[in-house]
């Protein structure tokens, strides 16, 4: 018997993972978003919401072709994810 090739599953499972924090981090600033319009006080904008939410579906989308994928295309899309992540997060949050 031969071994399956695991050549991408850590960069995809990586990616996943990556993917799931943006959407993660989306569902958290909605919420916060729509707590802090009820109450009056200051919360996350309306640029940050879609800035994340749009970043959260271009991830989910890639995700969903690097795992359907076993060629070049996946690799693409899981480096995409990671580099997307990293931009959303610098740029947003660190910056």
């Amino acid at each position: 018997m031969t071994r399956p090739a695991t050549s991408g599953r850590f960069l995809r499972g990586l990616s996943g993972i990556a993917a799931g924090g943006l959407v993660a981090l989306f569902v958290v600033l909605l919420v916060g978003w729509t707590l802090t319009t009820r109450t009056g006080s200051a919360g996350p904008g309306t640029g940050m919401l879609v800035g994340h939410g749009l970043a959260a579906v271009a991830a989910v989308v890639a995700q969903v072709v690097a795992d359907r994928r076993r060629d070049g295309v996946a690799t693409l899309c899981s480096l995409g994810i990671l580099a997307l992540a990293i931009v959303v997060l610098c740029g947003y949050w660190l910056f």
